[in-house]
């Protein structure tokens, strides 16, 4: 039987084609780092705790991924943020997005089922069942709920990302980050953004259609007609 010999790349002999070498290694890492380097100057000022967010009408939560039909673990951490802001009087109506792309996958409704339990009432949570991802979450937002401001709840990792993205949808932003261990997800989480900069750029730039768009939808709108009308009973 004949043997083909793999042959391994060579490192340039000489040193100006090492120098070569080693400028087209550095241009690749800072192209591959601007789209982040954008986010982070971009959202600076956006970023707040729950102590500290302005009030606001409509906070937004990214869905995050179901185990055995309930929130996972960082999903659930991103409602708590939300009952919190909603029982401190920071928020009035919670707009949850995911993906319910299939009969047997229901990411708006386990997230609305958890803030019930948790004390959010069921009139003033809204569901958008197209937030595929976070572009279209913020063009849904904007376009079909007809959300002009919004405080934005994910992990700490993403929300520069959420935060930059519904700004260029047209949504004034706040984000709150919620802090989670730093463990292999947390980690995983943080590489991912590094690759999911670089199509939010792309996002934030061409500004396309989400995948799914539909009729507007008056759901945040009669939301917060009836938390001002409790405000005005009281």
């Amino acid at each position: 039987m004949r043997r083909f010999a793999v042959r391994r790349p060579r490192l340039p002999r000489t040193r100006a084609g090492r120098r070569r070498l080693v400028r087209a290694v550095v241009a690749v890492c800072v192209l591959a780092l601007l789209p982040a380097t954008w986010l982070r100057l971009t959202t600076g000022d956006r970023l707040r705790s729950a102590a500290d967010v302005p009030r606001t009408g409509v906070a937004v939560v990214f869905g995050a991924g179901l185990w055995e039909g309930e929130p996972s673990p960082y999903l659930a951490h991103r409602l708590d943020a939300a009952a919190e802001l909603y029982r401190a009087g920071r928020i009035e109506v919670v707009l949850v997005t995911g993906d319910n792309s299939r009969e047997d996958y229901d990411e708006p409704d386990a997230m609305r089922a958890y803030l019930t339990r948790h004390g959010v009432p069921d009139a003033r949570i809204v569901s958008d069942y197209a937030g595929f991802d976070t572009w279209d979450s913020c063009v849904r937002a904007k376009r079909i709920f007809g959300v002009d401001r919004a405080v934005l709840i994910s992990q700490a990792f993403h929300i520069r990302r959420a935060v930059a993205l519904c700004e260029a949808a047209g949504v004034s932003a706040h984000g709150v980050g919620v802090a989670e261990p730093h463990d292999a997800t947390w980690y995983f989480g943080g590489v991912r953004e590094v690759v999911a900069a670089g199509k939010a750029a792309l996002d934030a730039a061409v500004r396309p259609d989400p995948r799914f768009l539909g009729p507007r939808e008056t759901g945040v709108e009669r939301a917060l007609a009836q938390a001002r009308a409790d405000r005005t009973r009281r």
